[in-house]
């Protein structure tokens, strides 16, 4: 594990725009009271042999150049999986859904935890424990490393939960994630937050954590474009409903051409982050706040 921590530089948060100096701690840790702990159902996995390629990964989650969400998905997908060898151990996914990477990720235990509530559906979702928005059902000091995808959104109180999480992880613990920044409302009302690349650093270093990593995905350019994709997809395509096979392949040919288009664009025009989709973050477990 040291050797796989040494590749990220503790010393600076590492950005598109070049590094900046981490801010230091600031603020006092809220005390939580472990729950009595939970008998998990837990994904083993074991023996050799190494994780799988990107085709086994839903086309939701890995789509083709014709869908409106290809430029964000693929670039959550292509750097996440740079980083999922910092996950081991006994993992967390946290907000976990359908586990879409749990094929690319090799753990000794997978547990997948998540929220029951409005506006989104965990039907056919593999779900090991639900929590009620406050407290995570695990004892502390539990987990060797976490995962959190495209959830802090959904977070209403950010704080709280990132103390839970900071409790349930074991001293010096990692956790990777990521979250959106520019991102139509979705899971309507559990949409709350979107945080810029200095609210997150420090809301997250407030709360106890070490960042060792950190990155903008998605440049200027390909941010607008999302959002002009996803506007497209969801009230100019969705007129087509009427005939299906019709808006199919009319919605293949102009999101290919148009993601073709964003490709183009991106090669010719400056290279700026001010408006970028995502944030990936992997930080640590600190003991004991500086």
């Amino acid at each position: 594990m040291l050797s796989i921590m040494q590749e990220y530089n503790t010393d600076a948060i590492v950005s598109p725009n070049g590094p900046n100096q981490s801010m230091p701690y600031t603020g006092a840790m809220a005390s939580a009271t472990a729950p009595p702990a939970l008998a998990l159902h837990a994904c083993t996995y074991s023996g050799p042999g190494s994780p799988k390629s990107l085709k086994a990964v839903s086309k939701d989650f890995y789509p083709s150049m014709g869908q409106s969400v290809y430029i964000t998905r693929t670039l959550l997908i292509t750097n996440l999986k740079k980083h999922f060898g910092v996950l081991h151990g006994r993992m967390l996914d946290f907000g976990c859904g359908s586990k879409p990477y749990k094929s690319l990720i090799r753990v000794d235990e997978y547990i997948g935890v998540d929220y029951q509530g409005q506006g989104h559906s965990h039907e056919n979702e593999q779900i090991d424990v639900f929590y009620d928005g406050k407290t995570i059902p695990v004892a502390s000091d539990h987990f060797d490393s976490v995962l959190s995808t495209e959830v802090f959104e959904h977070v209403f109180n950010p704080e709280e939960i990132l103390d839970e999480l900071h409790r349930v992880m074991k001293p010096g613990a990692v956790m990777l994630a990521t979250c959106p920044f520019i991102i139509a409302e979705h899971e309507v009302p559990n949409d709350c937050s979107r945080y810029t690349s200095y609210g997150l650093k420090m809301l997250l270093e407030r709360k106890g954590f070490e960042i060792l990593y950190y990155e903008k995905l998605g440049t200027s350019v390909q941010a607008q474009m999302q959002m002009f994709m996803s506007y497209l997809d969801s009230y100019v395509l969705s007129k087509l409903n009427f005939a299906r096979p019709v808006k199919k392949v009319v919605s293949c040919c102009s999101f290919l051409m148009l993601n073709l288009l964003c490709k183009l664009m991106n090669r010719i025009l400056p290279k700026r982050y001010d408006a970028f989709l995502n944030h990936i973050v992997i930080c640590r477990k600190r003991d004991v706040p500086q």
